[in-house]
């Protein structure tokens, strides 16, 4: 890792000039002290790095210098698989390798085409952070210590061993046959096979992993969009607790519905212009929840039982607000 660290300290060195060891610890992602440490065995090693002092001061490489040191790693080149998803790199711990493959590539380019690539940089974005209503996009952070063991037993073909909390179980060991990784908004999924059966982990709740050296039952190739579709569809399709309900809506409303159901079964425009869909919630509860967020824009139309349920909530939230008195507090 040392040695990685080191190519990648010259080549910001190369292409953004004199940094200073404050700035080299946040890119490398270490401690200044081991920068210093670094910068000394470059030295060591005849690459021309030099201190400058002062307010402005820093690191920097000699004009003219140059290296041939843009092999990736194994790492690297798989983070530039998933580098469509910045986010994809995160989620499966290869942040720091993406970084470091990227300083590579540009350091592959030609002079005359690297402030090119440098300003074409800074026209894109991927996956901020925030969305257009600053609603916070939280992606699921899980430790390398677990990330790496399962994204190589994924790799090698290995056995994995992992302990695996369910919702609302504790934790529990589970020896399974890797299959592949998905990311989806932000969260990392395992597709594995257990004692045969299809098996999907989220990678968030899995506390500890170790790679078996016992190769895993699986197939030799896979088609893993079409696999995590396949899952997708038994999982909108199972399970006792799902309801599924007709609901009218307002059009512009239609994607927020869509967009919180498991599945839409059918779907046609009424005569007022509103919708009519047949959709699926994974419970009750989530049922009663996507309809309370539409206001009236929404109405359930059946079952039974959903429409009181909206209508005692509704009941109760204006009795709350039925007084005139602007600091008027109904006792609960």
């Amino acid at each position: 890792m040392r040695a990685d660290r080191l190519v990648s300290l010259v080549l910001l060195l190369r292409q953004r000039g004199r940094l200073s060891a404050a700035t080299l610890a946040r890119e490398l992602e270490v401690s200044t002290r081991t920068v210093l440490r670094d910068i000394e065995a470059l030295s060591a090693a005849g690459v021309p790095v030099y201190a400058e002092r002062g307010r402005h001061g820093g690191f920097a490489l000699l004009p003219g210098f140059q290296t041939e040191l843009t092999g990736l790693n194994h790492d690297e080149a798989l983070a530039l698989l998933v580098a469509g998803s910045r986010r994809g790199a995160q989620v499966f711990g290869l942040g720091s390798a993406l970084a470091a493959a990227m300083l590579k590539v540009v350091d592959a380019l030609p002079e005359s085409q690297r402030d090119t690539a440098a300003d074409v940089a800074e026209r894109l974005l991927v996956d901020p952070e925030t969305d257009l209503l600053s609603r916070r996009v939280t992606a699921d952070e899980i430790p390398d210590a677990v990330l790496a063991p399962i994204r190589r037993a994924v790799l090698s073909g290995h056995k994995l061993r992992i302990r695996y909390a369910a919702t609302d179980q504790p934790p529990r060991l589970r020896t399974v046959d890797p299959i592949g990784l998905v990311t989806v908004r932000d969260q990392g999924y395992l597709l594995a096979t257990r004692s045969g059966e299809d098996r999907t982990y989220r990678l968030s709740r899995i506390r500890a992993a170790e790679e078996l050296s016992e190769p895993a039952e699986r197939a030799d190739r896979v088609d893993l969009e079409r696999a995590w579709q396949e899952r997708g569809t038994r999982f909108r399709t199972g399970g006792d607790d799902q309801v599924t309900v007709l609901v009218g809506l307002a059009p512009g409303l239609r994607e927020t519905l869509v967009g919180t159901a498991l599945a839409v079964h059918s779907e046609e425009a009424d005569a007022d212009g509103w919708l009519r869909l047949e959709v699926t919630f994974q419970d009750a509860r989530h049922a009663e929840w996507a309809l309370w967020q539409l206001g009236t824009g929404a109405e359930a139309l059946a079952p039974a039982w959903l429409r009181a349920s909206l209508r005692e909530r509704a009941a109760a939230v204006a009795a709350r607000y039925g007084t005139d008195d602007e600091y008027g507090i109904s006792p609960p």
